[in-house]
């Protein structure tokens, strides 16, 4: 209890979130990393899983080996990519092990989703004469949303966490605060930076429970649906109160 109250002390000090070492400024860089990390495994892994679920074929081979993937230790990739010729280029070695580690879910479920769509709502529409580009924006991918936005909310927060090794090769992020917390034994900060990277994946992962809600095209849809079929026709007079005598 007394390290938990040491390390509520360390937050609540104005002085530790201020400078190129607070805490903001490290949140700050720790956002960024993820979400470039985010942005370039989306880029990658989710037009392949709607390609491939799409079309029904080398689904299942690429969803196996990119679950393979999961089986490797991150630390353990990004220390072979700092050994590499990429350990004297910045922070590539870390995003790089990062965009590995946030594929495997993103391709997965996209896979999934869009290979699981309601398969008579999709006959449907390619009876209605629907083109290939049709059928992916129209019909697969907004039943597939869902399961999506899953894979995108699960690597966001995997990225967040994991995120924390940048810190070892010399990069930003709240990794540094634990580990300059390990460097001075400091056992208050080291679990206040964990607290904070606790903290900032739980609040990543509500907001991407809220975007999902917001954007998914099938919700909205339904809600306009209902909308309409409260709302009485232009030409129709609301009904007259009945009259009392």
């Amino acid at each position: 209890m007394d390290v938990v109250a040491k390390a509520w002390t360390w937050l609540a000090t104005g002085a530790h979130w201020a400078g190129p070492d607070g805490v903001w400024h490290r949140l700050g860089q720790h956002l960024f990393l993820t979400f470039v990390c985010l942005a370039i495994s989306c880029a990658v892994a989710l037009p392949i899983a709607v390609a491939l679920g799409h079309i029904g074929r080398g689904g299942a081979l690429a969803v196996n080996i990119s679950n393979a993937g999961r089986a490797v230790p991150t630390f353990a990739v990004l220390v072979l990519l700092l050994l590499s010729p990429l350990g004297t280029h910045g922070q590539w070695p870390t995003i790089i092990a990062l965009v590995l580690f946030a594929i495997p879910p993103l391709l997965t479920n996209a896979y999934v989703g869009v290979h699981e769509a309601d398969r008579e709502v999709v006959e449907a529409a390619r009876g209605m004469g629907m083109t290939g580009g049709q059928l992916i924006r129209r019909v697969e991918l907004p039943l597939a949303f869902p399961l999506i936005m899953t894979g995108v909310r699960t690597a966001a927060v995997q990225v967040v966490a994991t995120a924390t090794l940048a810190a070892l090769p010399g990069g930003g992020g709240l990794g540094r605060i634990i580990t300059a917390g390990f460097r001075l034994t400091d056992t208050p900060q080291v679990v206040a930076g964990a607290v904070l990277v606790a903290a900032l994946a739980l609040v990543v992962e509500g907001v991407f429970v809220l975007l999902g809600l917001a954007l998914d095209p099938m919700r909205r849809r339904t809600g306009r649906r209902s909308t309409a079929a409260r709302r009485p026709p232009a030409d129709q007079a609301p009904a007259s109160p009945a009259l009392t005598t």
